[in-house]
């Protein structure tokens, strides 16, 4: 059977990974002097307060070639294929640490890497669908096959409480262009192309800013494949939350509604009181 492996900023629960039988690569994180791997071991808050007190943003990283070797190559010795998803190359090289991995251990042949052209549970939406594809005993090329058509039909996007965090990261060129605006605005951030670009701008209070992002969502939400949405947070305020959860299940869409918090690395970049929803277009 093929095993399928993801790095880190998929954002998937442990109860998720668990469940399909997913391996995690962690990438890393820079805090001053302090290296972290990615995981849910990662202190989200103190991260935050870090951030705040030395004005910067953690540093993050690929995964190192050593624990990209360490995940794959008992796999490869076991005789399996594997199927491994990276964060956007437009954001990461950690396809390309991946890459090199395979080459190493003369598995070309043998693993396949994916170029999400995402990010966070964006990831996640494509990590599950391969894994269950995997467990229905499809093999590298027929999951491949699928995935390419599923990637252009992901929809990621989320909205953020502070444009501070996305700019210090400048991962998204199209912050700084609002960082004159009023300190309430609240932009979309849609991942599209492998990259994140600033779309609708709400203004307001954060909780009612994101009620309305999620309602503003509708129709594309009703034109989704019902298997699964995914609400990723990153310290969210749990009644807005539960508040999104409820709008979503009326819609009577989706068979699952999975909430999950964003890691460290999408965390670091994205800041506190972002969430986002997260979905397949049919």
């Amino acid at each position: 059977m093929v095993k399928v492996i993801s790095d880190s900023t998929c954002d998937l629960s442990q109860e998720v990974l668990k469940r399909y039988d997913i391996d995690i690569i962690p990438l890393h994180i820079l805090k001053g002097d302090e290296e972290l791997e990615d995981g849910p071991e990662v202190d989200i808050p103190a991260l935050y307060d870090w951030a705040d007190a030395n004005k910067t943003t953690p540093k993050t990283s690929a995964p190192s070639f050593d624990t990209v070797m360490k995940i794959m190559e008992p796999y490869i010795k076991e005789g399996r294929e594997l199927v491994c998803f990276s964060i956007s190359e437009e954001m990461s090289t950690s396809a390309n640490v991946m890459r090199m991995v395979a080459s190493e251990l003369d598995a070309e042949d043998k693993i396949t890497v994916i170029d999400s052209r995402n990010l966070s549970t964006g990831i996640g939406l494509l990590v599950v669908e391969a894994a269950i594809m995997a467990a229905e005993g499809a093999g590298r090329d027929e999951i491949k096959a699928k995935i390419d058509e599923l990637i252009p039909k992901v929809r990621a996007s989320f909205v953020v409480d502070t444009l501070v965090y996305l700019h210090r990261g400048g991962r998204c060129s199209a912050v700084s262009a609002l960082l004159g605006g009023a300190l309430a605005l609240h932009p979309m951030i849609v991942v599209k192309d492998g990259k994140m670009d600033a779309t609708k701008k709400y203004r307001g209070k954060i909780d009612k800013v994101i009620v309305k992002y999620a309602t503003d969502l509708e129709e594309a939400m009703k034109n989704a494949l019902p298997e699964r949405v995914f609400i990723t947070h990153s310290t969210c305020d749990p009644v807005i939350v539960d508040e999104v959860r409820d709008y979503i299940k009326s819609l009577g869409v989706f068979s699952e509604i999975i909430e999950t918090r964003a890691g460290g690395v999408v965390s670091s970049h994205c800041g506190p009181g972002t969430l986002g929803v997260l979905f397949i277009s049919k």
